[in-house]
């Protein structure tokens, strides 16, 4: 690893341990880590609506039940 890479990953575990410090959970999990608050909520938003959108066969390729897509489908955008 260069420098920047150890940079990087220090800053990153000390807000991992500053959110456990605050009660917080990581709620960007597969969000991409450049957005900021609203950026977040949009991508739930249209992720979500895709996801209720998925065919049979599509959500047995990423290995998810038609009741666990709609339990996750139908959160609303602001809960992780």
């Amino acid at each position: 690893m260069n420098g920047l890479s150890d940079v990087r990953l220090t800053l990153h575990s000390q807000e991992l341990a500053t959110g456990q410090k605050n009660g917080m959970r990581a709620t960007m999990r597969n969000a991409p880590s450049c957005l900021n608050r609203w950026g977040l909520f949009w991508h739930r938003l249209h992720t979500r609506q895709a996801l209720l959108a998925l065919t049979p066969d599509q959500l047995k390729d990423i290995g998810l039940t038609r009741e666990q897509a709609l339990e996750e489908g139908l959160k609303p955008f602001w809960r992780s």
